[in-house]
This record gives C-alpha cells, structure tokens and sequence, in this order.
C-alpha cells in the first residue's frame, strides 16, 4: 500500500530585507495547475410578478377609459332615444364589414372603397404639398431674404380656414375631385415648410463654418450637412401635415360629393342611418391614428438624439 505524500517546495533564500511573509514554504499539488471556473453569476431578471405588473399598468387605464367611454355613449343613448346605443351600432358594424367592398354603381360602394378613395386624395395632395413645402423650407431656413420675403404671405394665408379654397378649387378645377385635392394641398404645405424651415435654422453655425471652409458647394451642403440634420424636423412637419390632410378631406368630400368616407357620412346622414355615421366616425378616427403612428415610427427611426 503505497501513500503519495504532498511534498513541501524548496523555497529559494531571501534577500535581507524582503518581506518574511514572501519566503514562507508554498504547498503544491498536481491540482495546482488545474484552473478552477469561476462561480456562474446569474443576472437578476424582472420576476414574472413585476412582468405582470407592468403589462396590467399598460393594459387597464385603456380598458377603463375605454369602457367609460362606451357607458356614458350607452347612458346619452338611453336619454335621447335618437342616437344608437353601443349594442345596435356594433350590429350594424358586423354587417356593413360583412361585405366592405361592395360596388351597386358610383353612389353606392362599400365603406372599404369610400375609405380608399378618401386616402387616394390625400396622398396626391400630400404628395404635392410635400414636393413644393419641403424645398421651400430649405430655402426659406437657408437664406434670411427669402423668409423675410415669404414670411409675411405665410403669416397672412396660414390661419385661413382650408374650406375656404375649396370655392376656389371648384373655380379653377371646374371639377370636385381636383378642388378636393388641392384643398389637400393647401392645407398640408404650411406645416411643412415652417418645420423644416426651423430645422434648417437650428443647424449649428460650426458645421456651416467648416463646410465653407472646405469649399463645399451648396448641393452637398443640402445632403450631406443640412438633410441629416433636418430630417426630424421634417418628419415632424410630415406628421402634423397629414394629420390636417385626413381632418380637412372628410369635411371637403362632405361639400363636394362623390366617392369618400365624408360623402359616404353626409349620404347616410340623408338616408337616416345614425348608426353607419357613428361607425364612420370610429373609422375615420382609427384611419387617423394609424397614420399618425406610422410617421411617428418612422420619425423615431431617424431621431438620432434617441439612440
């Protein structure tokens, strides 16, 4: 029976003056070069609890106001006896989406149509606006004589109403579905300009002062310098743009007629069906909403102070 002792390793001599501590005897083993794994650390997650309680704070303040809102619809329902309650409307709902894209001839299509043609209009009247808004911006925000030129039209033509340029569409268009569009048009350049005109503005002198110095041309100021740095200004601007484009149009195709979610309410308006204005006014507003966050989306893509 053999016994493997541990053996105790020859220290080397000390110098005089080193540390008595340092030339004490080492124990070694043959495990002594086996390195040893650091002990697992476990990062502390949020507890299924505290998950759960998050998700209830996101999810229970919509549900209660939304529930309040349908409680005060349903009690002003009972009162007046003229407006469809919650349970009447969402009836009519299931069969109106039942079949949204129906088409009887020009005055009588589906709601999914109507919709479709009102988002039509928008998006060439935005499109144009966006094409003359966003450029004039640069200009105005890049050269101070151009906005001391153009700011006093701005100042005097933004606050007018933009159903008030629709008499002047139809005098000029002869038409109602172009006198729509450049209502559209109308009302959706002035946010435009003025944001990016800001952002242009709010560009540091430093980035300008070195681009001159470098004998940079005007082009590659604009891209490389000026488009970077305004483009969440513009956004912005884009944003509050085609939110006024869907507020005006519902009131424009109500005056103009034809095809639209807002000829589509004044018309069951006229046939007496309460219950198809008030589902109209529920799309129209989740129509809303969805564009409204998609540019939100996108403007949080390009806010480069966010990341």
């Amino acid at each position: 029976m053999s016994v493997v002792a541990l053996k105790l390793a020859e220290a080397p001599a000390a110098p005089a003056d080193a540390d008595p501590a340092a030339a004490a005897p080492v124990a070694t083993n043959v495990a002594a070069n086996v390195a040893v794994p650091p002990a697992p650390t476990f990062e502390s997650g949020p507890r299924p609890g505290e998950r759960l309680r998050d998700v209830l704070r996101v999810v229970i303040p919509p549900i209660f106001g939304i529930a309040l809102m349908i409680g005060i619809w349903a009690l002003v329902a009972i009162k007046s006896g003229n407006i469809p309650g919650p349970d009447k409307t969402w009836n009519a709902a299931l069969v109106l989406f039942s079949d949204p894209f129906y088409s009887n001839g020009p005055n009588d299509q589906g709601i999914g149509w109507n919709v479709l043609s009102s988002l039509q209009r928008v998006g060439i009247g935005f499109g144009f606006a966006a094409l003359v808004g966003i450029p004039m911006g640069f200009i105005l925000g890049r050269f101070a004589f151009m906005n001391r030129m153009f700011d006093p039209i701005i100042s005097l033509l933004r606050p007018v109403s933009p159903l008030a340029w629709l008499p002047i569409g139809l005098l000029v268009f002869k038409r109602a579905d172009p006198a729509a569009t450049w209502t559209i048009f109308i009302c959706s350049i002035w946010p435009m300009i003025l944001n990016t005109a800001q952002g242009v503005q709010r560009v540091p002198q430093d980035y300008l002062n070195v681009a001159r110095v470098l004998g940079l041309p005007e082009t590659k100021i604009i891209t490389k310098i000026l488009f970077p740095a305004v483009l969440p200004y513009m956004l912005t601007g884009i944003r509050l743009s085609i939110g006024t484009a869907w507020l005006v149009i519902v009131a424009a195709e109500m005056l103009t007629g034809g095809v639209g979610i807002g000829f589509w309410v004044w018309d069951e308006w006229n046939n007496l069906k309460v219950e198809h204005i008030v589902i109209a006014i529920f799309v129209i507003g989740i129509v809303g909403l969805t564009l409204e966050q998609m540019l939100l989306l996108l403007a949080k893509r390009f806010t480069y102070e966010s990341r």
